[in-house]
């Protein structure tokens, strides 16, 4: 099982810094792997809601699905892929400090069959990949980019 948490301290409100996260158009500019994303489903984002997305991890192109199977906006959302060899589960939680917004990113999987064995070497390398997600992200809305 791979379980990785990771969040930072973005000085800016809470309902700016949640609706720019959970905007799929805005993840190409703020994941580092993410360079494309693309709606499937028509109207606002919410639970039920598919997005597409292209990412390059390991040196390898990867197109998965995921859908937002909970949003809560400016507090919460979840989002869920089941295809392929390495379902996952991206959490996004939003909370009030000190005038800014303590943003939580978590991704959780259970790898099967010879993902199993990169589970075990995936996990500290999305950890350090989120890191650099969420200070790329606190970059972009803070100005600093």
């Amino acid at each position: 099982m791979v379980n990785v948490q990771t969040e930072i301290l973005i000085n800016r409100p809470r309902a700016e810094v949640a609706a720019y996260a959970a905007n799929p158009d805005n993840a190409p500019k703020w994941y580092v792997n993410i360079h494309k994303s693309q709606r499937l489903t028509d109207g606002p984002t919410g639970t039920g809601s598919k997005v597409a997305f292209t990412a390059k991890f390991l040196g390898r192109e990867l197109n998965y699905t995921y859908e937002f199977v909970e949003y809560v906006p400016g507090e919460k959302l979840v989002m869920r892929t089941a295809q392929g060899p390495f379902p996952m589960q991206t959490t996004y939680t939003w909370t009030d400090e000190g005038g800014g917004t303590r943003m939580t990113l978590g991704n959780t999987g259970k790898p099967s069959g010879f993902s199993k064995l990169a589970g075990l070497v995936m996990e500290p390398m999305i950890r350090r990949e989120t890191r650099k997600d969420l200070q790329r992200l606190k970059s972009i809305l803070e100005g600093q980019q």
